[in-house]
C-alpha cells in the first residue's frame, strides 16, 4: 500500500508551502519599512533608519525571509526570527500598548501576527525546511518510508 509515501509527500509539500508563504508575508514587513511597499510603516515619512532597532528588524526580516524562501539555513534562521518575533511581541506590542495586562491577549495589543510568526518560526527551527529546501543540496535527507 502506498498510503504512507503519499502522506509523506503531502507533508513535505505542506511544509514547503508554510515555509514559503510565511517568509513571503514576513518580507513584506521589511519592504514596508525600507521601501514603503505595499504600505508605509512611517506614515509616508520615508524609510526607516538602517542603524536603528527597526532597521535591524527590517534587515533580519528581509535577509531571513529570502533565506527561508530559498530553504537555506532554515533551522538557524528560523530560530533567530522566532526570537526576534518574541522580542517584538513583548517589548513593542505588550509593553507599548496597555502594559503587561495584555500579555495573553494579543488581539488587544495588535500582536497576533508577531505571536503567529514566532511560533511558526519556532516550528520551522525544529522541523527544518523539508524535502523542498536548498539545505538538502548540502545534506540530502533520506527517503521517508
Amino acid at each position: 500500500m502506498s498510503y504512507p509515501t503519499e502522506s509523506n509527500r503531502l507533508q513535505d509539500l505542506v511544509l514547503a508551502v508554510l515555509r514559503i508563504t510565511t517568509a513571503f508575508v514576513f518580507i513584506q514587513h521589511a519592504t514596508s519599512k525600507f521601501f514603503e511597499f505595499p504600505m508605509s510603516m512611517t506614515n509616508g515619512a520615508g524609510s526607516i533608519e538602517l542603524f536603528s532597532l527597526m532597521g535591524l528588524a527590517g534587515v533580519l526580516e528581509l535577509v531571513g525571509g529570502i533565506l527561508l524562501i530559498l530553504g537555506c539555513l532554515v533551522r538557524p534562521v528560523a530560530f533567530i526570527l522566532s526570537g526576534q518575533m518574541a522580542v517584538a511581541y513583548l517589548f513593542f506590542h505588550v509593553a507599548q500598548w496597555s502594559g503587561w495586562a495584555t500579555l495573553l491577549t494579543p488581539l488587544r495589543n495588535n500582536g497576533e501576527s508577531a505571536v503567529l510568526f514566532c511560533f511558526i518560526f519556532l516550528f520551522l527551527s525544529v522541523a527544518g525546511g523539508g524535502a523542498y529546501a536548498m539545505d538538502n543540496l548540502r545534506n540530502p535527507i533520506p527517503e521517508k518510508q
